[in-house]
């Protein structure tokens, strides 16, 4: 009898410590910080109310200033694409494969690991809403990078070639997980929908929401009643009336969102980010004819694109109250967008051991306890080229200083403005800064390397001339405007992989299959009758003699029915990498690159 009563008693007590693991378990998994990044697009650090901008209606985002940590030296790239890859990544640009906007060179390399996939790696349920802008095709887009939930708009902003035909910021069509669908409403309520309803759905577990906002980036496109606050405003421009409407529209979103986090009782443990990518576009503009400058740029120098801190410092905010990131202090050390990925890893207990060279850092440490980061030295630079070059627009950055072109030097405490030259009373700090620069770029451009597109995958792959390989000094047709106006572009090359043998099937457009338009559609077709844009462009219709394709040495050619949506190509290639070329000779003998190719596998072995 004892021995069944120990037996038993042996039996009750592994059960109860099993429980006990299981209910631990339970409770690591749900002591996960949940982690939400608001990243709008063009708005710069003295586009809000908390950094000193006195017309603008951002309180939302001023109150969470004041919970919160700001960081009042935090840098990105200083254009879009490229702070979203280094973001995703913790690694330079240049290292990456986005350094552009455009021409190839703004798709995340297919072998560089993303901060969703870390987190949806260990545990976390990922989704992103927005603006993607890191490659529309295999291997690049947010699904296939991580997301397990993937809302978005095509290429770098709504109405770019890449995007849903007609788009405007308005009851547009977005891709879920690669597949259209139509909405209801202004994008950026769609998006902050969209992020509160996963957020709902996840609450239970711990999750990564990336809610990459397409404003207010041109056009400037905004409901009436947001561009009324500012209407009347006598020291703006008309572009920044629409401009800060934009960003006071994405101020109440965000106030739902943060209110949706206090009813879901999860405020606590989420991590929000607020911040932007790069200076601002048009919150700071000069008047051409008067000469006299409207908005507030927080005494920098330079806007977006520039290597002075206009063009890359920008606000970052976080708020995580179970962390003790709370309080409204303002920190003064050196950050950057490449630091996100190792700090929210070690924030949220993840072991992430990164296999290529990091630009980024962990500065938990520096957040939460302000313990000063080891001191470093960053890099920007505005490439903007078909391939980086050395020395083009280059900033060093080291604490407050900053090495302009590798000559100017300048302290950002005592001279924000950028005016004053120290480089002469300096000498050996220029030398110590300018050598870091050469051993950097001799590091990193080992690395760099074009993204090359997969086909085969999809039973369809759509290629735009958006991430065509166009020559310096010539940027494809990269809004759907320019693809009305239906100015030739010369042919450029399209790098890609075909993933298996066989038969593929190419259809050579103008227009984007949704538009149902002819080849030779007239300029007036391609509007939509009843849907207003700021878009409006002069083009002509154009008349095709002869469609061409060149897959690696060999051409391919057919005559052309410009009554047709598109010309056809049909050919059997061989597995590998090698350069696409699609283009067509009009009636009059001149040659343009398609705006449009859609590339179908045609047999069993694809």
């Amino acid at each position: 009898m004892r021995t069944i009563f120990s037996t038993l008693t042996v039996i009750c007590i592994m059960m109860f410590l099993a429980s006990c693991q299981k209910v631990s378990q339970k409770e690591d998994v749900t002591s996960k910080p949940n982690v939400i990044i608001v990243i709008t697009d063009d708005q710069g650090y003295g586009d809000m109310g908390n950094t000193g901008n006195k017309i603008i209606q951002t309180p939302a985002i001023d109150n969470f200033s004041t919970q919160a940590i700001n960081l009042t030296n935090y840098h990105v790239s200083t254009t879009c694409a490229p702070t979203r890859g280094a973001m995703m990544t913790g690694r330079n640009p240049n290292r990456n494969g986005v350094w552009h906007t455009i021409k190839g060179a703004s798709m995340l390399n297919g072998d560089e690991l993303a901060m969703p996939e870390v987190f949806r790696q260990n545990g976390y349920s990922t989704g992103m809403f927005g603006k993607w802008h890191l490659g529309d095709n295999h291997p690049f887009r947010p699904h296939d990078k991580g997301f397990d939930v993937a809302f978005y708009h095509g290429g770098g902003g709504v109405g770019q070639t890449p995007d849903y035909w007609n788009n405007d910021y308005f009851d547009d069509t977005y891709f879920r997980n690669g597949v259209p669908e139509k909405q209801e409403g202004y994008c950026t309520d769609v998006w902050f929908s969209e992020a509160i309803q996963f957020i709902e759905d996840n609450k239970d577990k711990p999750f990564f929401t990336y809610l990459s906002l397409n404003a207010p980036h041109g056009p400037y496109n905004v409901p009436d009643e947001y561009y009324n606050k500012y209407a009347e405003e006598k020291n703006l421009l008309e572009t920044q009336k629409r401009f800060y409407g934009m960003i006071t529209n994405i101020d109440d979103n965000f106030k739902v969102l943060l209110a949706k986090l206090d009813e879901l009782k999860i405020a606590d443990n989420t991590i929000v980010i607020f911040t932007s990518d790069n200076g601002t576009a048009a919150g700071y503009k000069q008047n051409k004819k008067t000469k006299k400058y409207y908005g507030y740029n927080a005494g920098m120098r330079g806007t977006k694109a520039s290597h002075y801190d206009g063009g890359h410092r920008v606000p970052f905010i976080i708020r995580w109250p179970n962390g003790k990131l709370t309080g409204g202090k303002h920190l003064n050390e050196l950050i950057a967008h490449v630091d996100l990925l190792p700090t929210l890893t070690q924030f949220a207990g993840i072991d992430f051991k990164p296999k290529k060279e990091m630009d980024g850092v962990d500065v938990s440490t520096y957040l939460q306890k302000e313990e000063k980061p080891k001191d470093r030295m960053l890099v920007v630079d505005t490439q903007r080229i078909p391939w980086p070059r050395k020395g083009k627009q280059s900033c060093v950055m080291q604490g407050d200083w900053r090495l302009i072109d590798g000559k100017a030097l300048y302290n950002i405490s005592e001279d924000p403005g950028q005016t004053k030259d120290l480089a002469a009373q300096y000498p050996e700090r220029v030398a110590k800064m300018d050598a870091f620069y050469n051993t950097w770029w001799d590091g990193m451009i080992k690395e760099t390397k074009y993204s090359i597109i997969n086909l085969g995958v999809d039973s369809v792959d759509v290629l735009t001339c958006h991430d065509a390989h166009t020559p310096l000094g010539v940027n494809p047709p990269w809004n759907q405007g320019l693809i009305r106006a239906g100015k030739p572009m010369e042919p450029a090359k399209i790098l890609v992989n075909f993933t298996k043998e066989g038969t593929y099937k190419f259809d050579l457009s103008r227009w984007p299959e949704e538009s149902g338009l002819a080849l030779g559609a007239s300029i007036e077709d391609a509007y939509p009758a009843t849907k207003a844009t700021n878009a409006r462009v002069s083009g002509k219709a154009i008349q095709f003699k002869t469609a061409h394709l060149k897959v690696g040495e060999k051409v391919y050619s057919v005559e052309v029915d410009n009554t047709l949506p598109s010309a056809t190509i049909e050919t059997k290639l061989t597995k590998g990498d090698t350069e696409l070329t699609a283009w067509f000779t009009t009636v009059d003998g001149t040659e343009t690159n398609a705006f449009y190719i859609y590339v179908e596998g045609k047999t069993e072995t694809i």
